[in-house]
């Protein structure tokens, strides 16, 4: 829910990694191309990674990933 309030709001944050400044990207975990060949070999664990990677997207910096940004 958080995730869709920032960008709706468009509260500005900074990365304390790199100093970066702006709007942060909306970052799925782990790999696309993973969650491919479990759906075309493996249909019951494609869905379960699918489901995972979709429930655990977090907000981040879009130049270095950190998650550790801070509004400003």
């Amino acid at each position: 829910m958080s995730i869709t309030l920032n960008r709706l709001t468009r509260k500005q944050f900074q990365c304390p990694n790199c100093n970066w400044k702006g709007i942060p990207a909306v970052v799925a975990p782990g790999n696309i191309a993973v969650e491919i060949l479990l759906w075309i070999f493996f249909i019951i664990p494609g869905l379960i990674y699918s489901v995972w990677r979709m429930a655990s997207k977090y907000e981040a910096c879009p130049k270095c990933k950190n998650r550790n940004i801070v509004q400003i």
